[in-house]
C-alpha cells in the first residue's frame, strides 16, 4: 500500500496537467481548427460547428473521468477505497464512457455512410472498439470492486 500512496501525489500532477491541455484543446485549438478547415474546404464548412462540438464533447467526457479519478485516488489515500464511495466515482467512469461511445457510435454512422474512401471509417472503427474495450473493462473492475468493498465490509463486521 505504501507504494500505492507514492504513486498519488505524481498521478494527481499528471491529471492537474492532462486537464489544463484538454481545456487548452476546447477552447483554442479544436474551434480554431475546424473553422481553418471551413475555410481551406468549404465543402466541408458545414460540418465546423457539429465536429467542434461533438470533439468538445468527448473532451468533457475525458476530464470527467479525470475528476472521478481524482476523487477515487482521494479514496485511496484515506484507505476508503473499498467502501460504497467509491462505487459512485466508478459509476461516473462508466457513465462518460458510455456518452462517448455513444457520441463515437453516431459519428461513425454518420461517416461511413458519406465517407469516399475507407481510411477516416476505419479509424473510427478503431477507436470504437478500443472504447468499449475500455468501458467493458471498467464494467469488470467495478464488479471486482464490488466483490472487494463486500469482503471488506465483512472482515470489517466480524473484527
Amino acid at each position: 500500500m505504501v507504494t500505492g500512496h507514492r504513486v498519488v501525489l505524481p498521478l494527481r500532477l499528471f491529471l492537474v496537467l492532462l486537464f489544463g491541455v484538454l481545456v487548452v484543446f476546447q477552447v483554442l485549438s479544436l474551434p480554431g481548427q475546424f473553422a481553418h478547415m471551413a475555410r481551406e474546404n468549404p465543402d466541408l464548412a458545414h460540418l465546423r460547428w457539429p465536429a467542434t462540438a461533438v470533439t468538445v464533447f468527448w473532451l468533457l467526457c475525458v476530464q470527467v473521468v479525470i475528476v472521478a479519478i481524482w476523487r477515487l485516488l482521494t479514496l485511496v489515500k484515506r484507505d476508503r477505497i473499498f467502501s460504497e464511495a467509491s462505487l459512485v466515482w466508478v459509476d461516473v467512469i462508466v457513465g462518460a464512457i458510455a456518452a462517448a461511445w455513444l457520441a463515437l457510435a453516431g459519428v461513425f454512422l454518420f461517416v461511413g455512410f458519406s465517407a469516399h474512401d475507407p481510411g477516416l471509417p476505419l479509424v473510427l472503427f478503431l477507436l470504437l472498439i478500443g472504447v468499449t474495450v475500455l468501458g467493458l473493462l471498467m464494467l469488470v473492475m467495478r464488479a471486482l470492486l464490488r466483490q472487494a468493498t463486500t469482503l471488506r465490509t465483512d472482515m470489517d463486521a466480524v473484527i
